[in-house]
C-alpha cells in the first residue's frame, strides 16, 4: 500500500525534477505575451507541450485549450484544473533576460506563472496516473482580464461538461506573501466587478458667465459625492462594498470655459448579489435626478462584469489540510477576504471551487511589486510550489489509491 507520506515525497520530487522545464515555460510565455482573446501563439506553445506529454489535445472559445488525463486506478472524480493565459496592455520596465518582446504587453498578473505551473502538473499527473482515480481536466483559459471574462465563454461552449466536472482548483499568485507559502480562504472570498461608464452632457459657456450655462463638472462633481454617499449610507455595514472612480474628462474646457459634456469612469464591487441588483438600480437613479434638477442630461452605463468568488467550504478545508500536510503546517496562510475581482468566480457559480494563493515575494531579492504594474515579478522558485501542490491537491480531490 502507498500511504500519504509516500505520495508527497513522490510528488515532491517529481516537481523538483520537473523545476528546470516549469521554469523554462514560465520564461517562454513572460518573453511572448499576448493580450486577451488574442493568445494565439500561447495556445499552440500550451498544446504542443501536452501533446509531447501523449495527451490529446482540444481547443474551446478559440484560443482555449483542454485536455484530460485519464486516472488508471479506479473510478472518481472529475477534477478542473484552471490556469489562464493572457497578459496585460503595459509596458515591461524590468531587466531579466526573459522580459516581454512585445512592446506594450506584459504579463504582469502571473498568468504565465499559472500556465506554467499547470504544465507542470500535468507532467508529474501523467508519471503518477497509475495511483490515480477518476480523471483530472487541465484548463488552460483565455481572456480572464477582459469582460465577459474568458471563463463565462468557456462556460457556455461546455467546458465543464463532456466530460462533467464535479469540482474546479485555481491558483493565482500573491506577490503579498513570501515563497513557500500558499494561503486558502473558505467561503466568500473576492468581490464582484462592473463597471460605470456615465456622461453628465450639459450646456458649455464662458467660465465668467455660469448662469448661461448648465455645468457638467459641478453636476458631475455632485454625482461622485451622493454615489459615495449611497455606498456608505445604503449598503449593509456587514456587507463589502466599494464604489470607486478612477477616470473623469470633459469635451473641451479650459481655465474660463466651461464643456459642454463630462465622462466619467468607474468600478463597482461587493459580495452580495441582492445588494448588487439594487446599487446598480439606485446608482442610476440618484445620478438621473441629481442630473435632472441641475437641467442636464445623462447616460449612466453599467457593464456587468465578474460575480462574487465564493470557495466551497468542505472543499476548501479540505485542500487546506492537504496543503498544510504537503507544504508543511506554517506554510499555510488563512487569505483575508479580497475586493479585487476573478473569472474564475464564474465556476465557483457552477461547482463546488477553491481558489487559493500562490506565495511569489522575496524582499531579499527585490521581487516586491505587486500585479498590474510595470515591474512586476516572480521569484521563479515558487514555481516548484506551484506545480507540485496543484498535482498533490489534483490528486487528493480524485481520491487517489494510498
Amino acid at each position: 500500500m502507498t500511504s500519504y507520506s509516500d505520495i508527497e515525497s513522490e510528488i515532491r520530487t517529481l516537481a523538483k525534477q520537473g523545476f528546470d522545464g516549469t521554469l523554462a515555460h514560465r520564461r517562454e510565455i513572460h518573453s511572448n505575451p499576448e493580450l486577451s482573446f488574442a493568445e494565439h501563439n500561447t495556445a499552440a506553445y500550451i498544446e504542443n507541450e501536452l501533446q509531447l506529454l501523449g495527451l490529446k489535445t482540444n481547443r474551446i472559445g478559440i484560443t482555449g485549450v483542454w485536455a484530460i488525463i485519464e486516472g488508471e486506478a479506479g473510478d472518481g472524480p472529475v477534477v478542473g484544473l484552471r490556469a489562464d493565459l493572457d497578459a496585460l496592455p503595459i509596458t515591461e520596465n524590468n531587466s531579466k533576460e526573459y522580459i516581454s518582446k512585445n512592446k506594450g504587453v506584459m504579463h504582469a498578473c502571473g498568468h504565465d506563472v499559472h500556465s506554467a505551473s499547470l504544465l507542470g502538473a500535468a507532467a508529474i499527473l501523467v508519471k503518477i496516473k497509475s495511483k490515480l482515480k477518476g480523471k483530472v481536466k487541465l484548463i488552460f483559459q483565455p481572456g480572464e482580464e477582459k469582460l465577459p471574462g474568458g471563463a463565462s465563454i468557456l462556460i457556455k461552449e461546455g467546458i465543464l461538461e463532456n466530460p462533467k466536472v464535479d469540482l474546479m482548483i485555481g491558483q493565482h499568485v500573491m506577490p503579498l506573501i513570501e515563497t513557500g507559502k500558499v494561503g486558502f480562504r473558505e467561503g466568500l472570498y473576492m468581490a464582484s466587478t462592473d463597471e460605470l461608464y456615465v456622461t453628465v452632457k450639459g450646456k458649455g459657456g464662458h467660465g465668467a458667465m455660469p448662469h448661461l450655462t448648465v455645468d457638467p463638472v459641478a453636476i458631475t462633481a455632485q454625482i461622485i459625492v451622493a454615489l459615495q454617499q449611497l455606498v456608505s449610507r445604503m449598503a449593509s455595514p456587514i456587507v463589502p462594498t466599494v464604489l470607486t472612480f478612477g477616470k473623469i474628462n470633459s469635451t473641451g474646457g479650459a481655465t474660463n470655459i466651461i464643456p459642454s459634456e463630462v465622462k466619467l469612469e468607474g468600478t463597482f464591487r461587493t459580495l452580495d448579489e441582492s445588494w448588487r441588483e439594487k446599487a446598480h438600480e439606485k446608482m442610476k437613479k440618484l445620478a438621473e435626478h441629481i442630473a435632472e434638477g441641475f437641467g442636464a442630461e445623462i447616460d449612466f452605463v453599467i457593464e456587468r462584469g465578474y460575480p462574487f468568488l465564493k470557495n466551497d467550504v468542505a472543499l476548501t478545508s479540505k485542500l487546506t489540510s492537504a496543503a498544510k500536510k504537503y507544504m508543511g503546517e506554517e506554510k499555510v496562510e488563512k487569505l483575508d477576504m479580497w475586493m479585487a475581482a476573478e473569472d474564475f468566480s464564474f465556476y465557483s457559480q457552477k461547482v463546488p471551487s477553491c481558489f487559493y494563493r500562490l506565495g511569489t515575494r522575496n524582499e531579499g531579492k527585490g521581487i516586491i511589486s505587486s500585479v498590474h504594474t510595470d515591474t512586476f515579478d516572480i521569484d521563479e522558485d515558487a514555481l516548484e510550489y506551484g506545480s507540485g501542490l496543484m498535482a498533490y491537491l489534483a490528486f487528493i480531490s480524485c481520491g487517489g489509491v494510498l
